[in-house]
């Protein structure tokens, strides 16, 4: 009797890593899943795996680095790894976890957006071996007899069902058929893709399941959904967004980046170790061991996880840079010699308009919430004008490791 030698890793090992940080909300179908995905590994071959995501706004935060982060895991496997572009779903917008419909976004700054996706998701996947995909290539075909053919297939109490569509049609608030089509748009990327496995946060599980219902509608084989946690902001509470305010940029600078994630709370911590890097779950459990024993500090700890964070999307010297930077800024604080500085337009300019040119700031609204919150101080006291006229010399620091000297122009 022969016996054929595996081409893939062992199943025990790559199960270890795929299902490790995933969140399916319950323990039966996280059983049910990591059951298929055993067998789906057991057939020895690299998987189709995909994840979408809608180009809606120009830059993407960590919280998009989460499913970045799973893909190229089964990446390294040597699993084929698809990156969907939902330039035609992007159209309609997500209506996960809205209260309220949400506006429609044209063509043109989808197209736009899309580069940048793929050019910062780039920074976590191999993107030489990924294959990235546009979602309108086959939905915009899509005649209405089609369409209408594919809504047969699911029912109306299936969507009233969603939390957010159960809370604004109990509310009396719209919902817009468009938005059904959502769901069904998604999952119909999962059967032209002929997916395996389809990777997603926790708020997708209905969209990921609509995909496996419609394959098996459509007789081929349903994919294993594996779904990952929501990464929760810099407040500690709410989800990761730029809405909020309480996001860290893919591409804020190596300094910025670190400096952020030293200020979530000492609670989020192993949410974030578990998420954003590479560090083992034991060496993650013996950091916060030591830290509740009142061994380590707790600065000291989330000095390793800001620069481990840093270090997964900058060259690991840069990241120690953006370590030796904040320990001289915030813990003995200095004031660095070295600085961004803006050249003034005039003899003076608003503070509002100063941030924002600068990219500190991504508009008034987020300048008037920083004062707001003391985190602008100008020549070092907290300023609570955010149109205070600043002049030549003045330096600005925003947040606890963002500094700006302004200097007089030609």
């Amino acid at each position: 009797m022969t016996t054929t030698k595996r081409t893939m890793a062992p199943v025990d090992e790559q199960l270890a890593i795929l299902m490790r940080g995933t969140d399916f909300g319950d323990e039966q179908t996280y059983r049910a899943m990591e059951r298929e995905l055993r067998a789906k590994l057991n057939e020895d071959r690299p998987l189709r795996v995909y994840c979408g995501y809608d180009p809606t706004s120009v830059d993407l935060t960590l919280g998009h680095t989460v499913t970045f982060r799973k893909l190229k895991q089964f990446q390294d496997f040597g699993h084929e790894i698809t990156f969907l572009i939902g330039n035609f779903t992007g159209l309609i917008g997500d209506p996960t976890d809205k209260d309220k419909t949400r506006p429609m976004i044209n063509a043109e700054t989808l197209a736009a957006n899309s580069v940048r996706y793929a050019e910062q998701a780039g920074r976590i996947l191999d993107m030489s071996r990924a294959v990235v995909r546009h979602n309108a290539d086959w939905l915009a075909p899509l005649t209405f007899e089609d369409v209408i053919r594919l809504c047969a297939k699911f029912t109306v109490a299936e969507f009233l069902k969603r939390e957010s569509f159960a809370k604004r049609y109990s509310g009396g608030e719209p919902i817009y058929l468009s938005e059904f089509m959502y769901g069904l748009l998604q999952a119909y990327d999962a059967y032209e893709l002929k997916t395996d496995v389809q990777v997603g946060g926790r708020d997708q599980l209905f969209n990921l399941m609509a995909g496996r219902k419609l394959q098996q509608e459509m007789g081929h084989p349903q994919q294993v959904v594996i779904m990952t946690p929501l990464l929760v902001g810099l407040d500690g509470h709410e989800k990761m967004s730029k809405s909020l305010g309480n996001y860290i940029a893919v591409d804020d600078a190596p300094n910025d980046m670190y400096g952020k994630a030293m200020s979530i709370p000492d609670e989020v911590m192993q949410n974030y170790f578990e998420l954003l890097t590479d560090v083992t779950a034991d060496d993650v459990q013996a950091l916060l061991a030591s830290v509740a024993a009142k061994e380590l500090p707790p600065i000291e700890a989330k000095k390793r996880l800001a620069l481990e964070i840093t270090s997964t999307l900058y060259p690991r010297a840069e990241a120690e840079g953006a370590q030796v930077y904040f320990e001289s800024t915030f813990q003995r604080r200095e004031t660095p010699d070295e600085m961004q500085e803006y050249v003034l337009s005039g003899a003076t300019e608003r503070l509002t308009d100063v941030l924002v040119a600068a990219s500190m700031a991504a508009s008034n609204g987020e300048v008037r919430r920083l004062v707001t919150q003391g985190a602008v101080r100008v020549n070092g006291e907290a300023t609570s004008d955010f149109a205070v006229e600043l002049k030549a010399g003045d330096e600005v620091r925003v947040g606890r490791t963002r500094f700006l000297r302004l200097v007089a122009g030609n």
